[in-house]
């Protein structure tokens, strides 16, 4: 019999590339969701593709919290607030008009809450890779985001990153243990709209640049 094995790796080909590349493309920091709730099957589908993301000595440190408690939310909610307000004072005056006018969080819409934070030292993974660049632990708890980010963007949800908060009241909120390192705070959910272009360079406050503008030749 000849061909290949009927057991092999996959082939991805030109029309996966092409969907791959679209999905780069589309996948936006989400601000605005509809009410409507993510399913907790779905949910827990995307965690464990999450879970595929790479990670250093093969430790998988990420820990994600999701958050359903309106207490804990409210006191989240209550975070941002505090240091939307500081972020606003520290913008310069031409600055500060658009700052005010963007929309920096989905905590008030957006269905399913989750934070996300990296153990620093866990034993999975017997400290491979570790010793030299301990920070590599939380480099794969974003790895495990992002794919995250993917996969919720495949199945048509939004995910945003909320990072206007205070780690230390966000590990108190959620009482989480001492020495997981605080990642960043997520809402996920369907989103009102659509767009290939981010938000923030719809509204002018920054634009992307290509793989030139950040490359460094040697």
């Amino acid at each position: 019999m000849s061909g290949a094995p009927v057991f092999g790796a996959p082939v991805f080909d030109e029309a996966f590339r092409a969907g791959l590349k679209n999905l780069l493309r589309w996948r936006r920091d989400v601000r605005r969701f509809r009410p409507d709730p993510v399913p907790p099957a779905l949910l827990d589908e995307l965690l464990e593709l999450a879970s595929l993301a790479p990670s250093v000595g093969l430790s998988q440190p990420w820990r994600f919290v999701t958050v359903d408690d309106p207490a804990r939310r409210a006191a989240l909610r209550k975070s941002f607030a505090r240091c939307n307000a500081d972020a606003l004072a520290g913008q310069d005056a031409d600055r500060a008009g658009l700052y005010v006018r963007l929309k920096l969080a989905g905590l008030d819409e957006a269905p399913c809450h989750l934070a996300v934070f990296a153990e620093p030292d866990p034993p999975q993974g017997h400290g491979l890779g570790r010793k030299t660049m301990p920070q590599t632990t939380v480099y794969s708890a974003v790895m495990a985001v992002h794919t995250l980010w993917l996969a919720a963007r495949g199945v048509g949800l939004g995910l945003g990153w909320v990072s206007i908060l205070d780690p230390a009241a966000v590990a108190a909120a959620l009482e989480v243990p001492a020495d997981w390192v605080f990642v960043g705070y997520f809402c996920l959910g369907i989103p009102q709209a659509e767009a290939e272009v981010p938000e923030l360079e719809r509204e002018g406050w920054e634009r992307r640049r290509g793989a030139d503008a950040t490359r460094l030749r040697r």
